[in-house]
């Protein structure tokens, strides 16, 4: 009897334990009800105590969230419409806060909604599409994270970045304005083939200046080494004539036999002729 009591009081300090703690995780945070009212909020990891079949817990988690909203249609300063697919990173910061305004995951991601969406409207609308798409992209978001971030701070959600994924056109406007691109890339393409076809021409008038200026001062180099060929060899002639005038005339008619007679030629001269005078003096001898 007395160990059958004894179990029923061990099962009943075993529930009333079960039911009197409850452990908080390192990446949860919680929230104490009393009767469905907030009455703590935990956010230190750990053992805590609540006060059985009175209290109840609701957990949050600590950790980073992402908020991935539908693409929305945005008006930009230029009168373009954009199609945007962003994303935010987000907190819980305050539990109890954020159990009092938004309850739940849910509610929290329709405020986001409203939040960041009317920030996103409001200064993307102070730019042009070039501008949002690729030059100024940070410094709008980090002015949208900014403010969205204040806003969301009277939920207890703090938003750490806003991110645009991607930033499409409609449909109906991507044709015109990927013909104007083409149009506007043929135009630059016409131009920079005109200035190449315009720098060719110089560098082919250029080089043609200068081989005309090369092939001038090379003419003029060979006609002066001629020259100076031509007066050498008029000097040895005449230095060799000068030594024995006799003998050079001799060698020099010799050489003029030699190119101008064979075995085909006929040459008609009178027998006085002194070009065969050494003909002459040959046959006479013999």
């Amino acid at each position: 009897m007395k160990k059958s009591l004894f179990l029923i009081i061990l099962v009943l300090l075993i529930l009333i334990a079960n039911f009197s703690f409850f452990i908080v995780d390192e990446t949860k945070q919680a929230i104490v009800l009393q009767f469905g009212k907030p009455i703590n909020a935990i956010q230190e990891a750990g053992l805590h105590l609540k006060i059985p079949f009175i209290q109840n817990v609701v957990f949050f988690e600590r950790r980073l969230m992402i908020y991935d909203a539908q693409p929305t249609e945005i008006i930009t300063r230029d009168k373009k419409t954009l199609i945007l697919d962003n994303y935010a990173r987000w907190q819980i910061l305050d539990p109890l806060l954020f159990l009092q305004t938004v309850r739940d995951i849910n509610g929290a991601q329709a405020r986001l909604d409203d939040v960041i969406y009317s920030e996103l409207r409001v200064d993307l609308g102070k730019f042009d599409m070039s501008e949002i798409v690729s030059q100024k992209r940070t410094e709008i978001m980090e002015t949208v994270t900014q403010r969205s971030n204040e806003k969301s701070m009277e939920y207890g959600i703090n938003i750490i970045d806003v991110r645009i994924k991607r930033a499409d056109l409609p449909p109906e406007n991507e044709k015109n304005i990927f013909a104007r691109m083409e149009a506007e890339r043929n135009r630059i393409a016409k131009q920079y083939r005109a200035e190449g076809k315009e720098e060719s021409a110089k560098i082919i008038a250029e080089t043609e200046r200068e081989k005309t200026v090369i092939l001038a001062e090379a003419y003029k180099e060979a006609q002066k080494l001629q020259g100076e060929g031509e007066a050498e060899s008029i000097r040895i002639y005449a230095e060799s004539f000068n030594q024995d005038p006799q003998f050079y005339q001799f060698i020099r008619t010799l050489e003029s036999y030699r190119n101008s007679f064979n075995e085909n030629t006929t040459i008609l001269l009178s027998a006085d002729n002194k070009y065969i005078q050494y003909i002459n003096q040959l046959t006479e001898n013999e």
